[in-house]
């Protein structure tokens, strides 16, 4: 675990504590195993990226530490064998952050946005999120214990930052956080959702091109927060704080991290 060192007993927030991580091969998904595992967590990482999974799997200490399982989210019966897996390989499941998302199409004017993109964003984005919540909280209601975590965005909160797909899903999931700690707080089980602004990953890579770099550059001078530039770590404190016990009071919470950016000013459209 050279790159994901395990922290002093004192320091780990998460000792004896199982993770399922959807969307764990890369980018915030990847930061937030990372992170989990530092602080003392078992993590089964789900994704589709089957050889970055692996990899960071066996980077982190094989299966004492972390397990991949291929997961598409869209498919209930791979979301449920995922949650079984950390239930087999660790005996419980403690924390979900159900993270898998696309962007979908780069095409901003809902006059050239196709009924077919707009419905695969939801299957991955919204339905996919769904199905993680439900097979979590199977598991999660038994044990009376839980922390389910949902990346949502920054355009959960505002319009004309994402596409319309985009954005429509994220509003959603929002909405999808609060039900589900209405109902899932009866059980013992928490529920939070965490909105990133804008940041180099490689999702965003695809979307819109260029390097990291010049990608944190762009990020910083559209942003309002000055002199700070958001990278996939700062999420994944984010959701190591919302899966902790020191949020343990913490439930239907859409935890913002932008840097003041969506109560300081609406994006012009163009």
């Amino acid at each position: 675990m050279a790159s994901s060192s395990l922290l002093p007993p004192a320091a780990r927030r998460l000792e004896g504590k199982v993770a399922l991580v959807t969307g764990g091969a890369s980018g915030i998904g990847e930061s937030t195993v990372r992170l989990l595992c530092r602080h003392g967590a078992r993590v089964v990482v789900a994704d589709i990226q089957d050889d970055k999974g692996e990899a960071l799997c066996r980077e982190l200490g094989g299966p004492a530490v972390a397990t991949y399982v291929h997961c598409d989210v869209t498919d209930e019966s791979l979301v449920g064998d995922a949650v079984d897996a950390a239930v087999a390989s660790y005996g419980t499941l403690d924390i979900a952050f159900s993270n898998a998302g696309i962007a979908g199409s780069s095409k901003p004017s809902i006059l050239e946005t196709t009924k077919e993109d707009f419905e695969r964003v939801v299957a991955v984005n919204l339905t996919g999120m769904f199905l993680v919540t439900k097979h979590a909280a199977r598991v999660m209601i038994p044990a009376r214990r839980g922390s389910i975590v949902i990346t949502a965005s920054a355009a959960s909160v505002m319009g004309g930052l994402g596409l319309y797909a985009y954005t429509s899903t994220k509003h959603a999931l929002v909405g999808l956080c609060k039900e589900a700690a209405a109902e899932l707080g009866q059980h013992g089980v928490r529920v939070n959702s965490v909105s990133p602004f804008f940041l180099a990953t490689e999702m965003t890579r695809k979307g819109f091109g260029g390097e990291d770099a010049a990608l944190e550059a762009a990020v910083e001078a559209m942003g309002n927060l000055k002199g700070v530039r958001l990278k996939a770590e700062d999420i994944a404190e984010a959701v190591l704080y919302l899966a902790s016990d020191e949020a343990k009071y913490v439930s239907g919470h859409n935890l913002v991290v932008d840097g003041g950016f969506t109560v300081a000013r609406t994006p012009p459209r163009k």
